[in-house]
């Protein structure tokens, strides 16, 4: 099956669509299920796995204390940002989630050290980030994640619906995280494309319009997120 572990909705900041355009525009573009990772909340996966029960893995993407990102996959709750990378995984594990290191390369500054420190974590790495769209990013995360030896997926890292089908990860069906464990041994990243710097400046128009007030949809609340059933 296709999955893609890696995108956002109108619940993030920057993101654009609801989680329920997101999903059907992932299920046309052939992916069997997809991970909706929003900035700093599971309200948005929340709502679109009560739609569509089978084709959503909650997930957060979390800001740690030192600006990099970690996502958590199979959360059941939300997990607070300005934390150490450390800690932030950590969290992620009590909660027996699955910590996911997005990007690790794709960063102005102390990228190496930003990645070999989220890899540290990691129990998977994105070797293909669909926004990445300097070239040594993802190949320096190939790299790396050969090195130490991480199993290795790929992103489209979508903001808005066109985006999804650009990178997605192939790996065998899986209903459980325990399941889905077992099946990152076969998984096999697939980068189709990376986008234009300027996908990054329309992410930023939205969430800037969206702090002005004209938004496409309001953000929701940013209080504790939790799985109440």
């Amino acid at each position: 099956m296709k999955i893609d572990l890696h995108l956002h909705t109108n619940y993030s900041v920057d993101g654009w669509a609801t989680p329920e355009e997101m999903v059907r525009r992932a299920v046309s573009q052939g992916l069997g299920k997809v991970a909706i990772t929003d900035h700093e909340t599971i309200q948005g996966a929340l709502a679109a796995r009560r739609r569509y029960p089978d084709r959503v893995v909650i997930g957060e993407e979390i800001l740690c204390r030192c600006g990099t990102h970690l996502i958590g996959l199979f959360l059941s709750e939300h997990v607070p940002s300005g934390l150490s990378i450390e800690a932030t995984a950590e969290r992620i594990r009590q909660q027996m989630g699955i910590v996911y290191g997005p990007h690790p390369f794709a960063y102005i500054t102390h990228a190496a050290k930003r990645a070999h420190r989220v890899l540290a974590v990691s129990d998977v790495a994105e070797v293909f980030n669909s926004r990445a769209f300097l070239l040594p990013w993802n190949s320096r995360a190939t790299i790396l994640a050969s090195q130490l030896s991480l199993p290795q997926a790929a992103s489209s890292d979508a903001h808005f619906p066109w985006e999804l089908g650009r990178a997605y990860t192939e790996l065998p069906e899986f209903h459980s995280v325990e399941q889905f464990k077992s099946s990152l041994q076969q998984a096999r990243p697939v980068g189709l494309r990376t986008g234009s710097p300027w996908l990054h400046v329309m992410s930023l128009l939205v969430a800037k319009s969206r702090w002005l007030g004209s938004a496409h949809a309001p953000l929701p609340p940013q209080a504790e997120d939790r799985a109440a059933s």
